[in-house]
């Protein structure tokens, strides 16, 4: 399936290198913390077939404009908006950080019918660990990349065998893995997940104030993944209106860039059925 980018500009001046591919009703789909498009073209493509996606990276990422600092969620928003505005998709995908910033935009009334997130790194009400970032954010300002991914992750998958290592054997791998090409881009762009990681932090509410968003919202995340989503999912579904969970079996945090049928396919049926026919069609989890 061939890929067309086409540049556009942003609020602030800047532009936005939109990745396109396929062909049918938009999809926009909106990047987690610590990684580029790259790793979602595969989805990209599982869903081109029926659906024309869009990619793009965020700011301060390979062909993005730079990132304001101090950092907010304001940027993200802002070029959500011109991408929705440009393309006329009215359908999202968010993944991680990019669930939040795609279920804010909802929120705050951007013209998103349909509303798919895997993962979403939302706080509600203290569900959302957090007790790791602190040290992580004062190892990362010191340069200490291989401590402060180790606290990441251990802080991050609290489900994985990794995470209940001795912290000095964490950090070796975590050192090892930053010579893979994966791990490079994932430790150059640390800082900018842990500031993400703050603002999701600082964001923490009750579900209640959820409540506004009007979409038709599927609330997926990995049930091979760290646990806490299934809580917050829930916890989310129970106050958004026409929301539906969705827990997909053996799918860990990397389930959407791996794209398997078994997430693909129910998102591609999301975006093709009303949140009812879905939810007939589908047990609720």
């Amino acid at each position: 399936m061939s890929e067309a980018v086409e540049r556009i500009p942003a609020p602030d001046g800047a532009t936005i290198a939109l990745h396109t591919f396929g062909a049918g009703p938009g999809i926009v789909v909106v990047h987690g913390g610590g990684v580029t498009i790259g790793i979602y073209k595969r989805l990209a493509h599982r869903l081109a077939d029926r659906f024309t996606v869009h990619l793009y990276n965020r700011r301060g990422r390979e062909d993005a404009g730079p990132r304001q600092e101090p950092y907010t969620f304001e940027q993200d928003l802002a070029d959500l908006g011109a991408i929705l505005e440009h393309t006329g998709a009215r359908n999202v995908i968010g993944h991680s950080s990019g669930g939040y910033i795609a279920l804010d935009a909802a929120r705050r009334g951007l013209p998103i019918e349909r509303l798919a997130v895997y993962d979403a790194a939302v706080g509600v009400a203290g569900g959302f660990p957090a007790q790791w970032l602190d040290a992580a954010r004062e190892a990362a300002a010191r340069g200490e990349v291989a401590l402060a991914m180790a606290l990441t992750a251990g802080g991050i998958n609290t489900q994985s065998a990794a995470s209940r290592l001795p912290l000095g054997a964490q950090v070796a791998i975590c050192r090892a893995f930053l010579r893979t090409s994966i791990g490079r881009m994932m430790g150059q762009l640390l800082r900018m997940t842990l500031d993400e990681s703050q603002q999701i932090r600082l964001h923490d509410a009750p579900a209640e104030a959820w409540s506004g968003i009007t979409a038709e919202v599927l609330l997926a995340y990995g049930a091979g993944g760290p646990p806490y989503y299934a809580g917050l999912n829930n916890a989310l579904a129970g106050a958004i209106p026409r929301a539906r969970v969705l827990a997909v079996p053996r799918s860990g945090h990397d389930g959407l860039n791996r794209a398997p049928a078994r997430i693909v396919e129910p998102l591609a049926e999301f975006f093709a059925y009303s949140i009812e026919q879905f939810r007939d069609a589908r047990p609720r989890a």
